[in-house]
């Protein structure tokens, strides 16, 4: 039985995964931002609901991670697996109280600095595992990098891919770094989950007629994470591209001079 934290696990395919989980005799600790949700989805596990638990937390401010970390830190003594499936989806100009774009601080920053914090537990466990759930993004992509991580006068269509490749570095990072540590980036595909809510109401409208035909299920676009995390049998690090189909993964191979620039930058925003 392993201990399986899943950051963004109150919802859409981090939920599925949870429930998964579960299913194979897992214990699983949900993180998400609303309370309800969180309580929501703890009753929805049925008899399997005495292995499952929730923290709420904000994780798109350096202080809202520093706080997740330390509860999870005080409650756990080892994390076997740390899913996340957190993410927004904004297209407009806005920054955090840190001075951050938010889909930058949620979709990549977060990632880095709460599993930089939980490093102590996850070296406790046999293979500690770390999966990032991003949009399809090959690691073979050239976007430019140069806007990371100011983005300034942030464009989506310009600077998503910038965004979610720094996943694929840190999961390099991390593979060089920490011995024994596997990491991989999984596309989410199109499922449709509550990202969708904040999207503008052209997208909404796409989704909802297009939807039936394009959209992948959130059980297709969780069970790549699901595999990644329950069997040992893949090298790392790895990305999965195509949602439900574990045995087609790409290797992830970077230039180390641009990963270890995103980790210099990483490290001083956050501290971790």
């Amino acid at each position: 039985m392993k201990t399986i934290l899943i950051a963004g696990g109150n919802s859409g395919i981090g939920l599925q995964a949870a429930r998964d989980l579960l299913a194979d005799g897992h214990r699983v600790v949900l993180m998400g931002r609303d309370p309800r949700k969180g309580e929501a989805a703890l009753a929805s596990f049925g008899n399997h609901a005495d292995r499952a638990s929730f923290v709420a937390a904000d994780l798109s401010t350096h202080d809202g991670v520093r706080d997740a970390a330390r509860r999870i830190l005080d409650r756990h003594d080892g994390i076997d697996a740390l899913v996340h499936s957190t993410g927004v989806l904004t297209l407009q100009e806005s920054r955090t109280t840190d001075g951050l774009h938010p889909f930058f601080a949620v979709n990549y920053l977060s990632r880095y600095h709460l599993t930089q914090l939980l490093l102590p537990v996850l070296r406790q466990a046999e293979r500690p595992v770390v999966v990032m759930m991003t949009a399809a993004i090959p690691p073979t992509d050239d976007t430019d990098l140069a806007r990371f991580p100011e983005f300034t006068a942030f464009n989506f269509g310009r600077d998503r891919k910038a965004v979610q490749l720094g996943n694929h570095h840190y999961a390099a990072h991390l593979t060089g770094t920490e011995p024994g540590l596997a990491a991989a980036v999984v596309n989410a595909g199109a499922a449709k989950t509550d990202i969708m809510r904040i999207a503008p109401w052209y997208m909404r409208a796409g989704t909802k007629i297009l939807g039936p035909l394009i959209f992948d299920s959130v059980e297709t676009s969780a069970h790549n994470v699901v595999e990644a995390v329950g069997r040992d049998d893949w090298q790392t690090p790895v990305y999965w591209g195509k949602p439900g189909r574990f045995e087609q993964r790409t290797p992830i191979v970077l230039d180390t001079t641009d990963t270890r620039r995103l980790m210099d930058v990483s490290r001083t925003l956050t501290g971790a």
